[in-house]
């Protein structure tokens, strides 16, 4: 039985929504994720800021994203390297 709001219309499941959260609420992918993109709301204006004539926008953000992946991938192996029996 799907439990539905009464504000919204009737076709409308709200039990959709409660799985996904309990889903996100178990992994912490989609936190880490978001956190990763917020912080890429603030390290790409600097890039953009260092480097504004050379780089564009989406530029500066491509690099900014490339970089905090970079960085998570290299502290992803080393933990892997020193503590390799937890994987």
């Amino acid at each position: 039985m799907k439990k539905i709001l009464t504000h919204t219309s009737s076709d409308f499941p709200i039990a959709d929504f409660t799985s996904l959260w309990e889903i996100s609420t178990k992994k912490k992918y989609p936190i880490y994720l978001f956190l990763g993109l917020c912080l890429n709301l603030i390290i790409a204006p600097a890039v953009y800021a260092g480097n504004a004539d050379s780089f564009t926008k989406f530029q500066a953000y491509a690099l900014g994203l490339l970089g905090i992946v970079t960085v998570s991938f290299s502290i992803y192996l080393f933990v892997v390297m020193f503590q390799p029996e937890k994987f």
